[in-house]
């Protein structure tokens, strides 16, 4: 860069380095498996307390198994582990991007 451009090597170092961070951030945030995992134990929580809820008619029409709450139990240990899962693995950062400048020779 020249030195007419009003920034200098820093600053834009700094930039980039910020902008990295900033994507890294964006990638860990709109992870699958948390936007899964959320629905999944969202949706749980209302299927078991519907099926704590449950009368005997909709008891006698699925004779006699209370599938809102077994549902609701796998909804919510699934979306529990895709949580987990996500906690003890969680996303790499996007390795840097080079410049084509910046290549060492061969």
């Amino acid at each position: 860069m020249s030195e007419n451009s009003g920034y200098s090597e820093n600053a834009v170092s700094r930039e980039v380095t910020e902008l990295e961070t900033n994507s890294a951030t964006a990638a860990r945030l709109f992870d699958i498996r948390r936007i899964i995992g959320g629905l999944f134990v969202v949706y749980g929580v209302i299927v078991t307390i519907a099926g704590f809820t449950a009368s005997d008619a909709d008891l006698d029409k699925a004779e006699g198994v209370n599938i809102n709450l077994w549902t609701g139990l796998g909804m919510l240990v699934l979306g529990l582990f895709f949580l987990v899962w996500l906690k003890l693995r969680p996303t790499a950062p996007p390795p840097p991007d080079t410049v084509p400048g910046d290549e060492p020779p061969q």
